[in-house]
């Protein structure tokens, strides 16, 4: 079986998107999350059971870390493409089961795919972010992974409740001296990195609750279960938590269907960073992401709109060769579940790196100095590139920085600050 880069980086590629100076390490946690609700045993069409059936929810974790220098062995990575059946393999930088480095603590990152998906689906970024010294968590999703995609109304409840979960039980572990990751983990200093739904619990988990309509929608959560979400609830209120420095969502979803309004939006007081295709028809532009970004006006934000770029911008890996066929039971290429028919897939991965190294690096305060890549004319298209002979920015410079010349094309980076 072939191996598929994930690492690769285009002679185009800006400058934050290169590998860090850090060897990595990649490997595998079993956990389970005690006593959760179990939405796939309840039956919609049926009277309310009670008490709600209950059941322990079993998560896969792929941890991606600084690693101890010399570190030998595989590289690679077993997965399975959209299709559930299919698998292939997958090759970075990362060793598995490479001793984590005795440096840190180091920021932690949680990272969610979306709806379905796996936690290899990011995987060109979460090695990435290891490299420049971050612990980075990529959540299997039950429920909601290629293999084990089942009602929608379980990844509306179950989405931010994981991802929360996974930030405690690294705490746990980074707590306990008996574990390796003992001392290596700064929960305090945590970001959550989503996709389309994963996207959507990262906006929940940042503090958005949901509307009160989207509660009772017979496509969502059976017999109101999503109201644990839901905007001014207690049960909102409580999981409130402050290790969350940051969230990035790329192409959340939801806004469209009705499941956030502005009130909800305004509960999110920590910066975010929204990363959107400008025809979005999955989660919507103008009435999806954009909409949820001038809608969260309680925080500092950012929008980096892929002009011309369709619900697969900037997250998912670059598609494997042997999806390179239509599916009889998708009834699909599954090529098209990867790829963008505009944007190269390498070429958004890496601006994503770019952007989400200097986000992070600016608001888990590891690097201050990331601030200027973050100050941008807010159209690529309208910056200018002016440099005298010696390559020194004269007067009227304004391109984007980090982006060699004649390479920031059809995107738009747009700020907003709390209160707008």
């Amino acid at each position: 079986m072939a191996q598929h880069r994930i690492d690769t980086q285009r002679p185009d590629a800006p400058e934050q998107a290169a590998y860090g100076d850090l060897p990595t390490g990649m490997r595998t946690l079993d956990l389970t999350h005690p006593d959760q609700i179990d939405i796939l045993a309840i039956d919609p069409d049926a009277p309310k059971p009670d008490p709600l059936p209950r059941y322990d929810r079993p998560l896969t974790v792929e941890m991606w870390y600084p690693a101890a220098p010399g570190a030998e062995g595989t590289r690679q990575m077993q997965t399975y493409l959209r299709d559930g059946k299919t698998q292939v393999t997958l090759a970075g930088r990362a060793i598995r089961d490479a001793a984590p480095a005795q440096g840190g603590p180091y920021p932690l990152v949680i990272v969610s795919h979306g709806y379905p998906g796996n936690r290899f689906l990011m995987s060109h970024l979460t090695d990435n972010l290891a490299s420049k010294g971050y612990v980075v968590a990529s959540i299997d999703h039950t429920d909601s992974t290629y293999r084990t995609q089942a009602a929608f109304g379980s990844t509306l409840v179950n989405r931010p409740l994981d991802q929360i979960f996974v930030l405690n039980e690294l705490a746990r572990l980074a707590g306990d001296p008996t574990t390796p990751w003992a001392g290596r983990i700064d929960v305090d200093r945590t970001a959550i990195i989503g996709y389309s739904m994963g996207g959507y619990g990262a906006i929940i988990a940042a503090g958005g609750g949901v509307t009160d309509a989207s509660v009772g929608f017979e496509w969502g959560g059976p017999h109101g279960t999503l109201a644990v979400h839901q905007s001014g609830s207690d049960s909102h209120a409580a999981r409130a938590d402050d290790r969350i420095k940051t969230a990035i969502a790329i192409g959340p979803w939801g806004m469209a269907r009705g499941v956030w309004a502005a009130d909800g939006l305004a509960g999110i007081k920590i910066p975010m960073l929204y990363i959107a295709g400008s025809v979005d028809d999955v989660s919507g532009y103008e009435d999806g992401v954009r909409a949820i970004w001038q809608a969260t006006s309680g925080a500092d934000r950012a929008l980096l709109t892929f002009d011309n770029a369709n619900h697969n911008a900037a997250a998912p890996m670059p598609a494997p060769p042997e999806a390179n066929r239509v599916d009889d039971d998708l009834g699909f290429n599954l090529t098209e579940h990867y790829a963008d028919p505009v944007w190269d897939t390498v070429r958004m991965n890496n601006i994503t790196q770019h952007f989400v190294t200097a986000w992070l690096g600016q608001h888990l305060g590891r690097d201050p100095t990331m601030a200027p890549v973050l100050t941008l004319v807010p159209h690529s298209n309208d910056a200018v590139w002016s440099v005298d002979e010696e390559g020194h920015p004269k007067a009227d410079h304004s391109y984007w920085a980090g982006f060699p010349n004649r390479t920031a094309s059809g995107l738009r980076f747009e700020t907003l600050v709390k209160g707008e």
